[in-house]
């Protein structure tokens, strides 16, 4: 009788099996029908959201139209996460132990939109104290949508799903508002995100220039850190015809310029460890004739390797204080970071290029892409646990990526063709990491 009942459940075990690899071969087939689908609902979606940017730590109109559709769903959803963050839980209705999470950032950027499309923004808000016009200059619109259409197949999907998902929408990660000592990503993981829902893997996807529909990525350093440098100098006001009876600190903003300009080109082999070191803002003087007492300097750093870092702010922040020096002014020079490494796990991300295969993108998967020194702070979840994130071109047919209106610029936009593609690939890389053993 024993050998009968061990003979029966070994035929069982192999029936679910072969059960279980027809399931798997029309897996893929049944997310893009069940895409399909949910299409119009995340161009309606996509389009609302980029009619209506908010800000970061600001988007509160833009929680509640996102947790109301996800409530709509049937999923667990909470608010106020890291201020305005929104996380969601589904729970599949087959045994499985994994958690897996999807991430989608959520905040706008103070840009006057020039798209022409029929819902450009034209909404303002306050950044700095100032009224400014805001734009979804960087996609967050579309993976806002993108995730929002992955959490309703994968609704529809729970008899196929082992384990659980969490949806992360996360607030301000264009970095952290002035006066706020933490960006969305770091201050969602400080109010539990990843250890209250024991989340075990994350992954994440922006658009980008490139044929639309299009992934990329890349093991290990992916993303730039970036860090905030700002500088402020201290003269002595004179008349401008008279610049010998003050301190200029427009000179000496201007020679710290070319001084860490030729610093970071002329001390790093940009062969080994790529770097930009940007100055993007000086702010000085109200009068054409009048030399002004102070200037505040502003600009990123970004780098790929922790000790090159390290080395070259220390270097550029003795020859900012040195220069100063020279003139007769003074310098206090401040950096902080906005975003860590984007580093992407290598077993993750070597497991992940079939599965990406598997969404059927336009073209095959690029899983060996060049480093970008564009920053995400992402990577503050992958500090944490394993993760990868990955790149989804958004480019119009016919238009070459390489002069195309790029990320963070007015006339930024993504080709909507491509967003079927981000529905089936965050879909496809959860339910292949729970059926994970």
């Amino acid at each position: 009788m024993t050998r009968l009942f061990a003979t029966l459940a070994a035929a069982l075990t192999l029936a679910a099996g072969t059960a279980q690899a027809q399931s798997s071969d029309t897996l893929s087939a049944d997310v893009a029908t069940a895409t399909t689908a949910v299409m119009p609902h995340v161009i309606e979606w996509r389009r609302h959201l980029h009619q209506n940017p908010e800000l970061g730590f600001a988007e509160v109109n833009t929680a509640a139209y996102i947790a109301e559709r996800l409530r709509a769903m049937g999923l667990e959803v909470t608010t106020g996460v890291g201020k305005t963050g929104v996380v969601a839980v589904l729970k599949g209705r087959l045994p499985g132990e994994h958690v897996v999470a999807l991430r989608s950032d959520m905040d706008a950027l103070p840009v006057l939109e020039a798209t022409g499309l029929p819902f450009a923004s034209t909404a303002t808000g306050t950044y700095q104290g100032a009224t400014v016009p805001v734009a979804h200059a960087c996609g967050h619109d579309a993976h806002m949508a993108m995730l929002l259409g992955a959490a309703e197949v994968l609704s529809g999907m729970k008899d196929r799903i082992p384990g659980t998902i969490v949806f992360i929408f996360q607030p301000a990660e264009e970095g952290a508002p002035p006066g706020e000592p933490l960006g969305g990503a770091a201050l969602m993981i400080e109010e539990g995100v990843l250890t209250d829902h024991k989340i075990e893997a994350i992954f994440g996807i922006h658009v980008v220039p490139g044929k639309a529909g299009t992934l990329f990525y890349r093991p290990q350093g992916f993303m730039a850190a970036s860090d905030r440098v700002d500088i402020t100098l201290k003269g002595r006001q004179t008349h401008g015809a008279w610049p010998w009876r003050g301190v200029d600190v427009i000179a000496v903003a201007s020679q710290i310029v070319t001084t860490i300009n030729t610093l970071t080109a002329r001390t790093l082999d940009p062969t080994t460890t790529p770097t930009v070191f940007t100055v993007a803002t000086i702010n000085a003087g109200v009068r054409y004739n009048i030399i002004p007492e102070d200037a505040t300097m502003s600009g990123t750093l970004r780098t790929f390797d922790v000790a090159s870092r390290d080395d070259l702010v220390k270097r550029a922040e003795a020859a900012v204080d040195h220069v100063a020096e020279i003139y007769g002014a003074t310098a206090e020079f401040s950096i902080r970071q906005n975003a860590a490494l984007t580093y992407n796990d290598p077993a993750l991300s070597e497991w992940l290029a079939p599965v990406l295969a598997e969404a059927r993108p336009v073209g095959t998967v690029n899983p060996a892409t060049p480093p970008t020194t564009v920053a995400e702070d992402f990577s503050f979840f992958q500090q944490k646990i394993p993760g990868v994130f990955f790149h989804l071109g958004g480019t119009r047919d016919g238009v070459d990526p390489a002069t195309t209106a790029p990320n963070h610029s007015p006339g930024f936009d993504v080709d909507e063709s491509a967003l079927p593609v981000g529905v089936r690939a965050h879909v496809m890389t959860a339910i292949r990491y729970l059926e994970r053993p």
